[in-house]
């Protein structure tokens, strides 16, 4: 319910970026630059976060970061009612200090790892995913709904009571699950501890697979709009709407795979044949989805690459949480994250690029990298299941 509220109020900001930044008359630098500052944030602080939460507990770090995510909020509504280059510089900081605070995800995950045994965490990881996609949903309509109602600044403060009912009922309801005085906590410089994780056999294919993961999603997230208009020659206008139904469409779909289904199939074939097929059948959904011109296929490939997509993160982070030692989880699953945070950096600037050039390229790019991404994974993983590190077991929260 933590991340959850957390990503309702992403989700509410994030399509609204766009328009506030067309009102204001930025640049198209500008706008990238206001969204691309969440993810860049990110990819900087999950490590420091989720470092800070293996030596201090995962509760402070939540708690803290939820309150400074409310106060992200409202320096958006702040900003969202001023006007010219003021209005953006505002918005602009906002939206990094949003992501300093949005790598709270991490500690989420690691709480997760805390509670959980390691034969449940795939299952458990995947709760996660399903907030991100409920988010998604929910977000953009409360975005929508208050700001036709109340203004433009009404999305802002909306995002950040959200936050602030969040840190009144987590500060009376969350427990802390990790004692960091009954274990030996190793703290590493940051560039030390990255190279530390991206040096351990079998976390850095895990790691990598989740760049590419992700990288791919960003890639078809970034263009699935002007793919819609190019294909069946609809205007602006009409593409905002059709494509905010299709991304729905999408987060049902990944938000039921990853609350429900994925622990099943987890459970049935293990994590590295999951990973496999999720990534084989994310490269069949995003290598058709530009030859789709009728509704009804477009529809299937769209729900061939979301069921794809979101059968991969579930087990990747079930397997990492179960290599990485107990006392490390935070700094592993940081470390995790800010790959992905780089992937959703790089992916919309490669793929728009392509996209000019030739419209089905960066579609075509990424088929390729989930497939032969599924073909590394049956080779290096499926030999061996993930043996539990000896220090990775669950702790019982106070």
């Amino acid at each position: 319910m933590t991340v959850l509220i957390d990503l309702v109020g992403f989700g509410l900001i994030l399509p609204l970026i766009p328009i506030y930044s067309e009102n204001f008359h930025a640049s198209g630098f500008m706008i990238g630059a206001i969204i691309g500052s969440y993810s860049l944030m990110q990819f900087i602080f999950a490590p420091v976060w989720g470092r800070l939460s293996d030596r201090v507990g995962r509760r402070p770090v939540l708690l803290g970061s939820t309150a400074c995510a409310c106060l992200s909020y409202v320096i958006f509504a702040i900003g969202s009612g001023l006007s010219g280059n003021w209005a953006l510089g505002v918005m602009l900081l906002s939206r990094l200090f949003a992501g300093v605070c949005g790598a709270n995800i991490t500690v989420a995950q690691a709480y997760i790892a805390d509670i959980t045994p390691p034969e449940q965490r795939s299952a458990k990881m995947g709760l996660i995913g399903m907030a991100f996609g409920l988010g998604f949903i929910l977000g953009p309509v409360l975005g929508a709904v208050s700001s036709k109602y109340f203004g433009l600044t009404a999305p802002g403060w909306t995002a950040a009571s959200l936050c602030a009912l969040n840190f009144v009922w987590a500060s009376a309801r969350l427990a802390e699950s990790w004692k960091p005085s009954a274990h030996s906590v190793t703290q590493r410089p940051h560039i030390e501890q990255w190279l530390h994780i991206l040096r351990t056999p079998r976390l850095n294919l895990l790691i990598g697979i989740f760049f590419l993961a992700t990288f791919c999603f960003t890639c078809f997230e970034s263009t699935i709009g002007l793919l819609v208009m190019k294909n069946f020659a609809i205007d602006t206008r009409k593409s905002l709407g059709t494509v905010s139904l299709l991304i729905a469409y999408c987060g049902v779909i990944g938000a039921g795979v990853q609350g429900g289904a994925a622990g099943r199939m987890v459970k049935r074939m293990g994590e590295p044949k999951l990973i496999a097929l999720s990534l084989f059948l994310a490269a069949i959904g995003i290598g058709i989805l530009p030859y789709l011109t009728r509704w009804g296929t477009l529809l299937v490939g769209l729900g061939i690459f979301s069921i794809g997509s979101s059968l991969t993160r579930p087990p990747v982070f079930g397997m990492i949480s179960m290599l990485a030692p107990a006392h490390e989880q935070g700094a592993t699953l940081g470390v995790a994250q800010g790959v992905g945070s780089l992937a959703r950096i790089v992916g919309p600037v490669f793929a728009a690029s392509l996209f000019v050039l030739n419209a089905p390229l960066p579609y075509l790019i990424c088929g390729v990298l989930c497939f032969l991404t599924a073909f590394v994974t049956m080779q290096y993983l499926t030999h061996a299941e993930p043996a539990p590190s000896p220090s990775a077991t669950s702790v019982t929260p106070n």
